[in-house]
């Protein structure tokens, strides 16, 4: 096992995280905006390897999130322990705004979400005092008026656990290190020493993400900032940096009493590292270390920067090079257990009728079309690496027009690949198809061959393998190994061409009454 801490400890889409420590274990939970199950839940007993343990929001009866599109949903939670319970507090931007769960096992089962409808804003957090009394922590608009966009105010309220109800008046305590900040978000308070610490982020979650700090003695008195702030940062190295959007950050202390920082940042990439660079795999979780100094914390203190890889005391051990950038090894999903795989994602909900496995095969009946903002059947995993080659084999029916199914390179709703099969006028064709802007284009299609059917069922396939194979920005499609398409462009599957908040996934799928396709495995 490895006894370093590689960055990033979390590849592919996982931003806005969030730590404790329990009893020398540690715990991570990230943003899944409309991806279900939601708020995946990490734990590591050593801060170099992480296992997923399950995901917070796992059941309908919590939430779903049909309507809204992909970068809505659940905002930058944030995960605490008091008295024997975990609580996690996050906000569902479009659907009841700011709640949290609670769970004895991080593991779960985490309980239905207590709403907390006085709470305004996002990204909440919870604060326990020494005296036992839970601060709500949030950010909301300048109360008296928004003057710029981005003029927000982080504020304090005290919070009744047992209704959800906050206590007296809001207090506004500080609006960011710098002035005119924009979007100080992401807020935590933490007691160290005798010390009030305020931790949170400023500048947009883009090239001028920052973390920042400031303290005070007393809730009651001024909050005052840190001198050098930001603590952490890569805004000053431009989109040219190998890790950009460096910010929104938790802080904790392990075991051994040495300090941390978890963090969201990007690795944007292109064919030949030049730029203009693309962050295909959005924001994802990378860790710091955090040392003490005239009672201030200083992250990365040998380089300053967030770098590749660190000794368990936080001593650097390798620098970051994009250029050093390796693959990680295959993983091969098969679906033996009934019971997906935590990593697996879905679209909006998971309608059990239609996805499921059985006979050690992922099952997929035919619903809405990707694009679409209610049920899809769509199984999908985070893409965790510059380049990469995703494969399954796949049986379907396609008895209706319009039936299709295959793999999905999807970065949101209006930016997506498909590799498909599909009924167009009773007859079946593979084809690759963009979608683009919302717009839809078929960029190769092709009649199949008998051969490839089930000769007794002319609308079926039998043993049809799908590939993707994307070399940084190239994506080439095969199927049943042959080449269908190739140097597609990805680019506009990053952020930066797609928009958003979310990075690209890859999965099966199947669309339309009717239809259903069995996938015997994904190997990515």
């Amino acid at each position: 096992m490895n006894k370093t801490i590689l960055n990033p400890i979390l590849p592919g889409f996982y931003p806005d995280p969030t730590a404790c420590c329990v009893d020398g274990v540690y715990y991570v939970v990230n943003s899944s905006f409309v991806y279900f199950p939601g708020l995946p839940i990490f734990k590591s007993t050593d801060l170099c390897n992480w296992e997923q343990i399950g995901n917070v929001i796992d059941r309908p009866e919590q939430m779903t999130f049909l309507g809204a599109s992909v970068s809505r949903g659940l905002f930058a939670p944030c995960i605490r322990y008091s008295n024997g319970t975990f609580y996690v507090i996050c906000t569902n931007v479009d659907d009841g705004g700011n709640f949290f769960v609670t769970a004895k096992d991080p593991a779960g089962p985490w309980s239905k979400p207590v709403f907390m409808p006085k709470a305004d804003g996002i990204d909440p957090s919870f604060f326990f005092d020494d005296d036992g009394t839970c601060w709500y922590v949030g950010t909301h608009p300048a109360p008296e008026g928004v003057k710029w966009n981005g003029n927000w105010e982080i504020y304090i309220q005290k919070v009744d656990l047992s209704t959800g109800d906050l206590l007296g008046e809001p207090k506004g305590i500080w609006r960011g290190a710098l002035k005119n900040c924009i979007w100080p978000e992401g807020p935590h308070i933490y007691k160290i020493n005798g010390w009030y610490y305020l931790l949170h982020a400023e500048g947009g979650t883009g090239p001028e993400h920052a973390v920042m700090v400031a303290r005070t003695r007393s809730l009651d008195e001024e909050f005052v900032g840190k001198p050098a702030n930001p603590i952490l940062t890569h805004r000053h190295l431009g989109m040219g940096a190998d890790i950009v959007y460096v910010g929104h950050a938790d802080l904790f202390q392990d075991k051994n009493g040495k300090w941390w920082l978890v963090l969201l940042a990007s690795r944007p990439y292109s064919n030949d590292g030049n730029r203009p660079r693309y962050c295909n795999m959005g924001r994802e979780t990378f860790m710091a270390p955090v040392m003490w100094e005239d009672d201030w914390p200083w992250a990365s203190w040998q380089t300053g920067l967030v770098e590749k890889e660190y000794d368990t005391d936080g001593n650097v051990l390798r620098r970051y090079n994009a250029k050093e950038e390796k693959k990680l090894p295959a993983r091969k999903n098969t679906f033996e257990s009934e019971k997906l795989a935590y990593e697996w994602i879905s679209l909006h909900s998971r309608n059990t009728d239609n996805i499921f496995a059985k006979d050690g095969n992922l099952v997929l009946k035919g619903a809405n079309p990707l694009g679409s903002l209610q049920e899809t059947s769509f199984v999908a995993r985070r893409q965790i690496d510059f380049s990469y080659d995703a494969t399954t084999v796949m049986s379907a029916d396609l008895p209706n027009d319009g039936n299709a199914c295959g793999l999905s390179c999807f970065q949101n709703e209006n930016f997506h690949y498909n590799l498909q099969v599909v009924n167009k006028g009773g007859k079946l064709f593979v084809q690759v198809m963009m979608r683009k802007d919302g717009k839809d284009e078929v960029l190769v299609e092709k009649a199949l061959p008998e051969a490839t059917k089930d000769l007794a069922n002319p609308l079926s396939v039998e043993g049809f393998s799908l590939c993707v194979k994307q070399n940084l920005q190239n994506l080439n499609f095969y199927c049943n190994g042959e080449l269908l398409f190739e140097n597609a462009d990805a680019t506009f599957l990053s952020v930066e061409k797609a928009g958003g908040f979310v990075g690209t996934v890859i999965g099966m799928f199947a669309v339309g009454s009717g239809c259903e396709a069995k996938f015997k495995y994904f190997e990515m």
